[in-house]
């Protein structure tokens, strides 16, 4: 079944139609603009779900609320799962069948079916440079938890990784190898060896800055030939090594010189250019250059001309990010494509290559619906204006069709990071030292578990990756190794040791006999004997399809997250549940036959839900801990 918050609405404003429809007078509201509220109720209250929407609607009707309530009562066809609905004054309080409800929630699929639509995600977008560090960690976290919340919600997800093999960053750590004479000695990681000789190379800018400047300039060409792209590889390749440690993968590389190759900018203004609101002023501080107007899309701007082409002739990076976004959506062709690497689930990642082919059997890449940027919230001007050159474009198929997700900064320790000064730390060295640590306290609880080393891994990198998605993108996250570490609490561990109990609890229960397999057809359950407990368990279960879809909606990894340590925290309460005389009483093995069935059908759900939690965060679910 559906999350019944929504079931119950939906037979709400349904009921509220059908009043409406015996008073002529009413006639004038419409149903579907209603809010409906449906909230959960706390379990020392009556009832489970309730709802004050005679309240709002005695507002709008200014009729009686305790009135409206029992009209709206009489007219309602409860939903399946759904006992009874008593009427108090006012309110609507929801009363679940026990039985009915847990069997029907267990029946739900944890995914949307496909919706037809397509999103392109970029994300990582790394500069090829040096190592990623754990300020780059968030975006690839972000984009990959994204991009996995999308695909069960119904979409079909390509995703990218923006490449800028011609910018400066790479070409001061390609001139660096020749400045020092470098020859690479095989330790440490290749891309950290380069950033060591880019901080080096920044020092010496004091005392050699005209050197160093034009050498850089003359790297910078060759990148933009094209002649130094293999050695460009080597890093990316290094780099996504760490990318591939955090559980991340990617469709398609798309290279900088490959972009600029296929003409996108100069295509992309020819686009521009047949907009009323893109001209070229004769006079004034515009003079001969190539402006758009976009005040009628964003009003209130201090500034609502924007440059696309200065008056020199030279291109602002908007408009080429205006031509390369045209792409995505489909509006535009022209890059070749060719395999890259095989990654660690054995899917072939592609990357735009000069001498690749124009189509791949069996793949179109880009051609989205909407297009989702995940870049730090200090890029969101320019990002809203290439949406907005999008949209007076007539966008692509989907009028809102690209989304920022903008995340704040990651500090380290309190302090502010530079790869330039070198105040930083390296994603490899966090996930080295998380799993570490992590192997400690397995070793320490469970001293013969035989995975311990696997184990290890999946809570050091989970710990990680929680820590970077559980908050809000537009919070600023203070990178602490305490925190980012903790086993227990706000943490992963704590999601991922709920699983392994649920798994433990199924396991011993497999041993005694007692079948639970996915969904509700649990052999001999007896679905009346459950109660208020199993209801409440229930009553998060039932919510996954609904936060998958809010996540994906709001491009939201956190709800996600928030939703794992609810689920978590309900299943906990549930096992540790006492009943007045201080003696367990939600044991699966000691229930008599029936319950025990019932809640073994009960447990193997929640070891699903919180599993699929888990792989929607890109963490992984140990069966033991």
């Amino acid at each position: 079944m559906k999350d019944l918050v929504p079931a119950l609405q939906d037979a709400i404003r349904n009921a509220v139609r059908g009043l409406l429809a015996d008073a002529p007078g009413d006639a004038a509201l419409d149903p579907d603009s209603l809010d409906v509220p449906v909230q959960r109720v706390p379990l020392d209250k009556p009832g489970d779900y309730g709802s004050p929407v005679a309240f709002v609607l005695a507002k709008r009707l200014r009729r009686n609320p305790a009135e409206l309530a029992r009209a709206i009562a009489e007219r309602l066809a409860l939903p399946e799962g759904v006992d009874r609905v008593e009427v108090v004054g006012p309110y609507l309080n929801v009363f679940v069948d026990p039985g009915a409800f847990v069997r029907a929630v267990l029946r739900a699929p944890l995914q949307l079916p496909p919706n037809g639509r397509k999103v392109v995600i970029e994300h990582t977008s790394v500069n090829p440079n040096k190592e990623a560090h754990v300020g780059h960690l968030r975006n690839i976290v972000l984009g990959d938890a994204l991009a996995r919340i999308e695909r069960a919600a119904g979409y079909e997800v390509e995703v990218q990784n923006y490449i800028d093999d011609t910018g400066r960053q790479a070409g001061e750590t390609l001139f660096a190898l020749d400045y020092y004479g470098a020859s690479y000695p095989g330790t440490p990681k290749y891309d950290h060896w380069l950033g060591e000789l880019y901080v080096r190379l920044g020092q010496a800018k004091e005392d050699d800055a005209e050197a160093i400047e034009a050498g850089v300039r003359t790297v910078m060409h060759r990148l933009e030939r094209g002649e130094l792209r293999s050695e460009v590889e080597r890093i990316v390749r290094a780099q996504l090594e760490t990318c591939f440690a955090l559980g991340a993968e990617y469709d398609l590389l798309v290279w900088e010189s490959d972009v600029v190759a296929a003409g996108f900018l100069q295509r992309g203004l020819e686009v521009l250019e047949r907009l009323p609101s893109v001209t070229r002023p004769e006079s004034g501080k515009y003079a001969g250059a190539l402006v758009m107007d976009v005040s009628e899309f964003l009003p209130g701007l201090e500034e609502s001309q924007v440059v696309l082409v200065r008056s020199d002739g030279n291109a602002m990076y908007v408009a080429k990010d205006i031509g390369y976004h045209l792409w995505k959506v489909g509006r535009l062709e022209g890059l070749r494509y060719a395999p890259f690497t095989q990654q660690p689930s054995g899917a072939m990642l592609w990357s735009s290559a000069p001498d690749g082919e124009a189509s791949v059997p069996g793949r179109t890449f880009a051609h989205g619906d909407q297009a989702v940027n995940v870049i730090d919230a200090r890029q969101s001007h320019p990002q809203t204006i290439v949406r907005t050159a999008l949209q007076m474009t007539g966008g692509g198929k989907d009028e809102d069709s690209l989304h920022h997700l903008a995340y704040e900064v990651v500090t380290l320790e309190g302090q502010a990071m530079s790869g330039r000064k070198g105040v930083t730390l390296a994603i490899d060295t966090v996930i080295e030292e998380a799993v570490r640590r992590a192997r400690a306290v397995v070793l320490e609880k469970q001293p013969d578990l035989e995975s311990a080393d696997e184990v290890a891994r999946a809570v050091g990198v989970g710990a990680l990756r929680f820590a970077m998605l559980k908050s809000e993108a537009k919070r600023v996250i203070d990178f602490r190794w305490e925190q980012a570490l903790s086993l227990a609490g706000d943490s992963a561990p704590y999601v991922q040791y709920a699983h392994a109990r649920a798994c433990s609890i199924l396991r011993a229960a497999a041993e005694a006999g007692i079948e639970a397999p996915a969904g509700a057809d649990t052999p001999d359950a007896d679905w009346r004997l459950l109660g208020p407990l199993e209801v409440a368990v229930a009553r998060e279960l039932a919510r996954l399809p609904t936060v998958i879809a809010q996540a994906a909606q709001t491009d939201s990894p956190h709800v996600v997250a928030q939703y794992a340590l609810d689920l978590a925290t309900a299943w906990n309460a549930y096992y540790n549940h006492r009943d007045a005389s201080g003696r367990p009483d939600t044991s699966v093995l000691r229930a008599e036959p029936g319950r025990r069935e019932a809640r073994a059908a009960l447990v193997a759900g929640v070891r699903d839900a919180l599993a699929q939690a888990l792989v929607l965060l890109g963490i992984e679910a140990p069966e033991r801990m």
